[in-house]
């Protein structure tokens, strides 16, 4: 590629932080919830890369037909693949396309295209880097390439952004509902390929009370409290299991092997998950995926999560408190139900009027 940045080119990261930065030199945009990626375009070969580096678009061929087909010949964009399901954003559905077969991808492309999000502009259209510039320059000449290059009916988009931090206190308040959270950038920040300084995450704070249906042990050797299995009643009464929590320090383990121990009771006498029950075939199943001690159902944990999605916690969660308070039967699917990612949101994407600032130059 004659390109003054070709593949593979670490994106720039963010720092995950508690609050949402306050002050003039922030720009403000939505944390979409999907598959990071930069989008190369040296006339007619067209490349997306991950953001671990690996190349995205025998997965995505809608993407790349949409990037080849824009009138600009040369050009590096940054962004989001996400997938759209009835006017929500599925995690779930943009999973399924990492697949090794193509008769499926292409299926799935076009049963249920993907959408890229753009949100900066590294090289334009002109093949000229952007990216020791400013954000408060860059941000500007994407608004000016996507205005001349993306037309309505195309699977790309513009990403929101605004500077206005009551704004961006908004979008978070949807987060875990329809946002992943709030990316806040520094205006006076060059692209900082590979790094995390410039740019930080924040992410709302979900939590979520679980019944203990099982435990696995972490080594047979020492037989060791590994992972507390989670489990959440459903409307019929089901007790379905939905994750797990191996956030426990070693100190917890210890002690709490033993007493959790004398709460084993086999699935025939009422321990354990009497709907969905661990140990299924998975992708990421191990040789001792199926090996887990039933619990009679009495133990609640509050538990910190990230993603639930297709009745599962999409990553482990974070150990929070036991709650003796709270009855095992109170700890529903209810807790957990809310809805994707709008795509509605994108109709933001015209930026208000920046206020007035002083930069140096």
């Amino acid at each position: 590629m004659a390109l003054p940045i070709r593949p593979p080119f670490p994106p720039m990261e963010a720092q995950l932080v508690a609050d949402i930065p306050h002050g003039d030199d922030w720009q403000y945009e939505p944390k979409w919830d999907g598959f990071r990626c930069l989008a190369f375009r040296d006339d007619d070969r067209v490349e997306l890369q991950s953001k671990s580096g690996q190349p995205l678009a025998r997965y995505f061929p809608e993407i790349v037909d949409a990037v080849r087909i824009l009138k600009a010949n040369r050009f590096v964009l940054d962004g989001e693949i996400v997938v759209p399901v009835d006017g929500q954003l599925s995690f779930d559905d943009l999973l399924q396309r990492i697949h090794p077969a193509a008769s499926r991808i292409r299926k799935l492309s076009t049963e249920r295209p993907a959408l890229y999000i753009v949100f900066d502009l590294l090289v334009d259209d002109r093949a000229g880097a952007l990216i020791e510039l400013p954000l408060s320059d860059r941000r500007p000449r994407l608004e000016r390439f996507a205005k001349r290059h993306f037309k309505s009916a195309s699977p790309i988009r513009l990403s929101p952004a605004t500077d206005s931090f009551a704004a961006a206190k908004e979008w978070f308040a949807s987060a875990g509902r329809n946002l992943d959270g709030i990316v806040a950038k520094q205006l006076d920040a060059d692209y900082r390929s590979g790094d995390r300084t410039g740019m930080v995450k924040v992410k709302n704070i979900r939590t979520v009370e679980c019944v203990v249906g099982g435990f696995r042990y972490g080594s047979k050797a020492t037989k060791t409290l590994g992972s507390l299995l989670l489990g959440l009643y459903d409307d019929q009464g089901l007790l379905n299991h939905v994750g797990f929590c191996s956030s426990l320090t070693a100190k917890q383990r210890k002690d709490l092997t033993p007493k959790i121990e004398q709460l084993r009771k086999p699935s025939k006498a009422g321990g354990g998950f009497t709907g969905k029950a661990p140990g299924g075939p998975s992708r990421w199943s191990t040789q001792r995926s199926g090996e887990w001690q039933p619990l009679k159902p009495t133990l609640v944990v509050e538990v910190q999560y990230d993603h639930f999605s297709s009745g599962r916690f999409r990553h482990g969660t974070r150990f929070l408190r036991w709650r003796p308070d709270k009855s095992p039967r109170a700890c529903t699917m209810d807790q957990v139900k809310h809805r994707g990612a709008s795509v509605a949101l994108l109709k933001l994407s015209k930026p208000k009027p920046r206020r007035a600032r002083a930069t140096k130059r």
